[in-house]
């Protein structure tokens, strides 16, 4: 078997990365051999694979939902919007340029034909290929240069499936609307609507469905129940009040909670670092934009930033840095990574990302930091604190260490630590000790719990994706679209504005 398909959205948001890990959790489950495929991705949420590519961490976390390594062929297109209304284009794992809006789109031709020979290496590889597009496939005044959705479909010859989410309203306007303004061709990929994020009685929804299988012709594969505490590896940084705001502390193990603080930069990466500490046990972590929201916390963190001069700027204009310099100096614990960390040293020296030239530091660190043209993209390993630490590096700034204590290739000055590493906190022995001495400075009677897994809780959460699909979805139906193809002319098609009429 070679099936593939395309799963859609009526938005952003909809629910396409998780429908697309679902699916590919419930064919891994059955011994299918499966892996997902994003064309094009925009976002400043990524990962780097084995071999040293960059891709989006939404396909990352797929893969890990299909129970294989993540690969560049994933995701051949990767959009890291900057701070000059310009994106870098990483194809293939590597950066590639700095592009505007309309230069990227004369790129399009050149990377479809990338994408697909990515697509078609991967369906020769795997019995099944889940696609997922991005934003809408209704996006018409993009349509002609479209590399993510029907122009993806229509090329490969994909039946696609639309999810829409019901919690924000007007879904099956959303849906209609979406088919009505599609091409005739584009409209015969369309096989099949999934409704996201439902609660409440299935009852009260069931003629909407019905009406909505009569007046496109398409029926609804899944009406999904909204699911809480997924926190699941989210593509952009947009809706961090679903991503990262973790209002739930659970369960504190010793008699208090442990409170950190995040620096929310505009231009903010790799934000699901902070998930780790997220799901401990008593620890409380938060956004914070404003001086006073520092006051009481007992960590803040300086997490990624594609814009590390442009961040750093910000940071000074919200009146945080008189703080942070107050913490350093009452040893008060502050942790820095990757864009993060090089705030935190002396200089920035920077021609290449805002080609600002050398921009005093916080100086909490005794480091200097110099962009290079090459990013660096690695999988270190090391150990700190007795226990073996994984992460992974992607940064155009390259430190270098003036003094300081050694801590994950970075360095630490008292209760302030500095590394390039995303994804440390992922290893619970290290993060374990690292929150130890974060409560003993802070003096706090917080105990991190001895058995906290976090492989083990995102491999968990990934299930409940797969139960999803298993429990809500018409699988018979997918399993028809994946191995028959687009479903061809029988569909009929839905012009705009003249919906048929509706039979009693």
């Amino acid at each position: 078997m070679s099936g593939a398909l395309l799963v859609a959205g009526t938005t952003s948001d909809a629910g396409k990365s998780v429908v697309t890990a679902g699916i590919c959790r419930w064919l891994a489950r059955q011994g299918v051999r499966v892996a997902p495929f994003k064309a094009q991705n925009m976002s400043l949420n990524s990962f780097v694979t084995a071999d040293g590519a960059e891709i989006g961490r939404a396909q990352a976390m797929q893969a890990a939902a299909a129970r294989v390594e993540p690969e560049a062929a994933m995701n051949p297109v990767l959009l890291k919007p900057g701070a000059d209304g310009r994106s870098q284009v990483v194809l293939l794992g590597r950066a590639v340029a700095e592009v505007g809006a309309m230069d990227y789109r004369e790129r399009k031709p050149v990377l479809l034909e990338r994408s697909l020979e990515c697509l078609a290496d991967l369906r020769s590889r795997y019995e099944v290929v889940v696609c997922e597009g991005a934003g809408s496939p209704a996006e018409i005044n993009l349509r002609d240069r479209d590399i993510a959705n029907m122009g993806l479909a229509v090329a490969a010859k994909l039946p696609v499936v639309v999810v829409g989410d019901i919690d924000r309203g007007g879904v099956f306007a959303a849906m209609y609307g979406t088919l009505a303004l599609l091409s005739a061709e584009d409209q015969r990929h369309v096989a099949g609507w999934f409704v996201n994020k439902f609660r409440g009685d299935a009852r009260l929804l069931a003629p909407g469905l019905e009406m909505l299988h009569r007046l496109t012709g398409r029926p609804v594969l899944g009406t999904l129940p909204m699911l809480s505490g997924l926190w699941l590896d989210a593509e952009d940084s947009l809706d961090l009040t679903t991503v990262v705001e973790r209002g739930d502390v659970r369960g504190p193990v010793g008699a208090d909670v442990l409170r950190v603080a995040v620096v929310r930069f505009p231009r903010l990466s790799n934000f699901t670092d902070l998930d780790a500490l997220a799901q401990e046990p008593g620890v409380l972590v938060r956004w914070a934009t404003r001086p006073e929201e520092l006051a009481d916390a007992d960590l803040v963190v300086l997490p990624g930033s594609r814009a590390t001069v442009a961040d750093l700027a910000w940071l000074r204009e919200r009146g945080l840095e008189a703080p942070l310099r107050a913490r350093a100096l009452d040893g008060r614990p502050v942790l820095g990574v990757c864009g993060g960390y090089q705030m935190l040293g002396r200089e920035i020296e920077d021609e290449v990302e805002s080609k600002a030239g050398t921009v005093a530091g916080l100086g909490l660190l005794p480091t200097r930091v110099v962009f290079g043209r090459e990013k660096v993209l690695a999988r270190p390993v090391g150990e700190a604190y007795g226990e073996r630490v994984d992460g992974y590096e992607i940064h155009h700034g390259v430190v270098t260490v003036e003094g300081g204590d050694p801590f994950l290739d970075g360095c630490r000055v008292g209760a302030v630590w500095g590394t390039t590493w995303h994804g440390a906190l992922e290893n619970d022995g290290f993060r374990r000790a690292l929150l130890r001495e974060v409560a003993e400075l802070a003096g706090r009677a917080f105990v991190p719990a001895p058995d906290t897994s976090f492989a083990a809780a995102r491999e968990e959460r990934l299930d409940r994706l797969g139960d999803l699909i298993e429990e809500h979805a018409d699988t018979d139906a997918l399993w028809k679209l994946i191995e028959g193809g687009v479903p061809g002319d029988g569909l009929p098609f839905v012009p705009p504005g003249a919906p048929r009429p509706l039979e009693n």
